[in-house]
């Protein structure tokens, strides 16, 4: 299992939660910086394909600092509840917010993703951005999120792949795992939380394997969507209706 903090005693959650608190004030710089901003594009066409659904009711899984809902909010007369286990993503998220004048459409509190303060079939959609390869218990995590989405409801994931085609592949790789690590361990001042990042994402079962733990958990319709050669993919599965 990649850990972010290999000699820590901690779950990996509770690591998770560490990182996320130690890198929250340089996050979004680095992660706009480091992916050239192709992160936000990924962000626009997953929600062009929520925005299909009309929505009115949204639960944005692992907000950290909060770009995922505030690309959301674009969507007609929508409710977003942000959940995170980091306290420090979570404090820039409602900073964002707040000056964006979005208080009203979108709040945020401290939850863990794999136990979910909310009642059943609850939310119209459910949303996670570059998060579900962070859970420690990936199954009881995606279930969490069916059990609280209504049925008919939809959900999105947004997360790193690993691109297959040559020489792309080796190209991006050598970046993922060597040039990344090393800005970004500079500039956050924390060198795991970089280095944990190709780790997680190589052990991460994407692609088919992904839409096979969806079917096993309940999801259904289940298709992926690759992007920019296939850096990154766009998952989309149904609650079924009762």
């Amino acid at each position: 299992m990649a850990l972010p903090y290999k000699q820590s005693t901690q779950s990996k959650k509770g690591q998770v939660e560490e990182m996320f608190d130690n890198i929250s004030p340089k996050y979004d710089a680095l992660n706009h910086i480091l992916s050239v901003n192709i992160d936000k594009i990924w962000r626009k066409r997953t929600i062009k394909k929520l925005r299909s659904h009309s929505p009115k009711i949204i639960l944005d899984i692992a907000t950290g600092t909060g770009d995922f809902a505030v690309a959301a909010s674009k969507i007609d007369d929508v409710k977003i509840t942000g959940i995170d286990i980091s306290e420090g993503m979570l404090n820039v998220a409602r900073k964002k917010i707040a000056k964006k004048n979005l208080s009203e459409q979108i709040d945020f509190l401290k939850a863990d993703s794999e136990d979910l303060p909310f009642n059943s079939e609850t939310y119209d959609a459910a949303i996670v951005g570059f998060g579900v390869r962070n859970f420690e218990n990936l199954n009881k995590g995606l279930s969490e999120i069916l059990r609280v989405i209504k049925p008919g409801g939809v959900f999105y994931i947004l997360e790193f792949s690993k691109p297959v085609s040559t020489p792309f592949k080796q190209i991006y790789m050598f970046y993922f795992m060597h040039i990344l690590p090393f800005i970004g361990g500079l500039v956050s001042k924390d060198n795991r939380a970089y280095s944990y990042l190709p780790e997680s994402v190589n052990e991460f079962p994407d692609g088919e394997r992904f839409l096979s733990i969806l079917a096993n958990v309940g999801f259904e319709g289940n298709k992926c969507f690759k992007q920019t050669f296939g850096i990154a993919s766009i998952y989309e599965a149904y609650k079924p209706e009762k």
